[in-house]
This record gives structure tokens, sequence and C-alpha cells, in this order.
């Protein structure tokens, strides 16, 4: 089998603040910007790898969601438990230091030693994702 990532979706409430992340202080390029009924789908990807992408999307998209379920998404996402992502650098320190001056991103972990032997740091994008970033050895 030949199978690879190609796109994975991340859920945003707010697409500037999102973009202004990923694009800003991540160093994603923009690959789409689409809007539709009031929402807006954002496809980002780190630079120099155009087959993977992160496609940023509104959680009130998929129209099988109720609104009960819509609450629990916002609720949870604000929490930090709905998403997630787990980026790698060969610059852990340096790329910590950078989002750690970054207004957009909230640090929940500086870069530890793990013991399941990464090590690896964590942070919050604007809309309440957990972002782990690891150090590839």
């Amino acid at each position: 089998m030949d199978i690879t990532l190609h796109a994975s979706f991340l859920p945003h409430d707010d697409p500037e603040a999102s973009l202004a992340f990923y694009r800003d202080t991540l160093g994603f390029e923009v690959r789409k910007d689409v809007g539709y009924g009031g929402m807006r789908w954002i496809t980002v990807g780190p630079v120099g790898m155009p087959a993977t992408s992160l496609v940023l999307t509104p959680p009130a998209a998929d129209p099988g969601v109720t609104d009960d379920e819509r609450r629990m998404i916002t609720e949870m996402m604000a929490k930090g438990t709905y998403a997630g992502l787990l980026l790698a650098t060969d610059d852990l320190d340096g790329v910590f230091a950078k989002l750690q001056g970054a207004e957009s991103a909230e640090v929940v972990q500086e870069p530890t030693e793990q013991p399941y032997g990464v090590r690896d740091c964590a942070f919050r994008d604007p809309s309440g994702n957990l972002i782990r970033i690891q150090e590839v050895r």
C-alpha cells in the first residue's frame, strides 16, 4: 500500500486569528481561503511540503451536527479537549521562543523531556486547539 497523509481538519472559531497564528506565527503558507454561507475554510501547510495540508474549518459546517452538539464542540474547543495537532521540528527551543512571544499562542507546557522518549512542548491556538510540537532527533 502507498498511503500518505494529505490533509487533516482542525476547527476554528475565528478565521482571522487562526490565519494569523498558522501563517504569521507558525510560518505556514496559505493554500486556499474559501468562504461560503457566512463560514470560512482556510487551507494552510508547511512551506515546501505541498502534499501535506491542514484545513481550518468552522465547527458549524457539518449539516448533521445539532445545535446541542455545536454548543458542546464550542465548549470543548475552549477547554482544548476537542482537537489537537502534533507537529515536529529540529529546533524545538527556537520554535518555543517564537511561539512564547506570540500573542496568539497560549503556552501549555514548556519544552520537556517526556518519559516516553520525546522532547516536546505544547500550546493552544486561538481557537483552543492543543498544538504539541516534538523535537526531531
